[in-house]
């Protein structure tokens, strides 16, 4: 089965009634993005050890009858978020080997709640771009078609939904940043009220308009994801 091309409530169906456990689900979703990812260049890292052991531990909770709907969830994160223990780039030379000591809390809440973090996707340098081409680590490609743009500056995000590389994603939003990508991509973009999403270990472009927002496939998928990190 495809597990790629599920929504969120699916996947989580799946997983309480034992269909697949969340460690093949996450191998299955590694999978994809290496068969896929050479063509599409959405993600900047993965970080596959880390992710299998969330996915145990998500697991254990889902035996026990417990966590939420975003309990061993596959999801993927805009690389100007920070991630404790996980290079986290901006897509610019000069934070290539930044480690962050700490989570923006985003990233936080949704690990907290069982969602499994695949890896850190691609942007336009400092988020400061439209196309994602001006990463410095790679271009990323339209999943729909490789000749052309995914938008930006979370093309990334956009990329890796589109594609099925990752059930959600985060990305951010100043001008367009979310909204932008998500159309060029065929997905859904949000950019949540401005505060309803915490900044906090967000690398700032214009901290006056910059907010964190899910890239899902459905509606009901984001109204999911920004429940979470509210």
């Amino acid at each position: 089965m495809d597990f790629s091309r599920l929504t969120i409530k699916q996947v989580s169906g799946m997983l309480r009634s034992r269909e697949i456990s969340v460690p093949e689900l996450t191998e299955d979703f590694f999978n994809k993005i290496e068969t896929t990812d050479g063509r599409i260049n959405a993600f900047i890292s993965t970080n596959r050890e880390i992710a299998l052991v969330d996915a145990k531990k998500a697991q254990e909770l889902i035996n026990d009858g417990k966590g939420g709907i975003l309990t061993g969830i596959p999801m993927a994160v805009k690389d100007n978020m920070c991630t404790e223990g996980i290079k986290t780039t901006c897509a610019s030379h000069m934070l290539e080997d930044f480690i962050p000591p700490y989570s923006a809390t985003a990233v936080a809440k949704l690990k907290k709640d069982g969602a499994v973090l695949l890896g850190k996707l691609n942007l336009d340098e400092f988020a400061m771009g439209g196309s994602t081409e001006n990463s410095y680590i790679k271009n990323t490609a339209n999943p729909w078609d490789s000749e052309r743009v995914p938008g930006g500056s979370s093309g990334g995000s956009a990329a890796a939904v589109a594609s099925g590389q990752t059930v959600f994603a985060l990305g951010s939003d100043t001008g367009g940043s979310i909204r932008q990508p998500a159309s060029f991509c065929g997905v859904v973009g949000l950019k949540p009220t401005y505060g309803t999403v915490s900044r906090y270990g967000l690398v700032a472009f214009a901290s006056s308009l910059d907010q964190i927002g899910p890239i899902t496939k459905t509606v009901e998928d984001s109204a999911t994801a920004v429940s979470y990190t509210h």
